[in-house]
């Protein structure tokens, strides 16, 4: 995520989408060492209906996009893909995308027990470069504020559906047109929801950070003059990746974790 280096520096920081995949992207993150900024709406933050996805609502921070690039393949071609093993310095995306998915399979039954996979995953991605750290705070604002105003939207219309006994063409169409507020309103009056009191890590997302943590471990040592190992508590500071469920918008969590930015980080 450097500016325009010969090679980029390990992401500190990524949010995601809450739900179902923020379980197990730390755990991607645990032998990727060199990451990209990440977002993924995940669980649920994407809506669906009938089988295709609803129009994103807009938000002030949605200029980021236009930092992405067109990589729209060329008409009246063949299209050929190559998948290489080797080389992930120079094909970087391929690399990100490829561990994100081996290890999300891999990963899958520590957070979800119960439930086995029914398909193969599948995920793309892109690089985008955000040349000043105002856009990539920007960036990562923009996927909160469309983690909430998506989970606001699926909190309403599952319970018109669940409910309210509503199909979901018409819990749609009950829907097309309101604001925040109209939605906050039908959550608490018809519901009895108040919805600043459901999870954070719906109505925020899930923000994984790099964060030095000291632990203590026991090892066994011996001493020249001894006979037999004897067991010591060791404290070791180490690096691992920490989730978090809150605001990122405003300037208390930039305050709070300004090594983030930080140009040794």
């Amino acid at each position: 995520m450097e500016r325009s280096a010969s090679r980029p520096r390990r992401a500190p920081c990524c949010v995601l989408g809450g739900g179902a995949t923020s379980a197990s992207v730390p755990a991607m993150l645990r032998s990727w060492r060199a990451a990209a900024a990440i977002c993924t709406a995940g669980g649920r933050c994407v809506r669906w209906l009938c089988g295709r996805r609803l129009p994103m609502a807009k938000s002030k921070f949605e200029y980021v996009r236009d930092f992405e690039t067109d990589d729209t393949c060329l008409p009246n071609c063949w299209i050929v893909v190559r998948l290489d093993g080797r080389n992930f310095h120079r094909k970087f995306m391929t690399h990100v995308v490829s561990q994100f998915a081996s290890s999300y399979v891999f990963y899958w039954k520590d957070y979800f027990k119960d439930q086995q996979l029914l398909y193969p995953p599948g995920f793309d991605g892109r690089i985008v470069l955000y040349p000043s750290n105002q856009n990539l705070k920007d960036y990562l604002s923009w996927r909160q504020a469309d983690c909430h105003i998506n989970n606001l939207y699926n909190t309403v219309f599952w319970m018109l559906v669940q409910r309210s006994g509503l199909t979901p063409v018409q819990a749609q169409d009950r829907l097309q047109g309101t604001l925040a507020g109209d939605k906050n309103e039908i959550l608490f009056s018809e519901f009895n929801i108040n919805y600043n009191n459901e999870p954070l890590m719906y109505r925020k997302g899930t923000v994984l950070i790099w964060q030095k943590v000291n632990e203590v471990i026991t090892k066994k040592i011996k001493l020249p003059k001894d006979t037999e190992e004897k067991e010591v508590e060791v404290t070791r500071t180490r690096t691992k990746v920490v989730p978090l469920h809150c605001d990122i918008i405003g300037d208390q969590f930039w305050e709070e974790y300004p090594e983030i930015l930080a140009e040794e980080s």
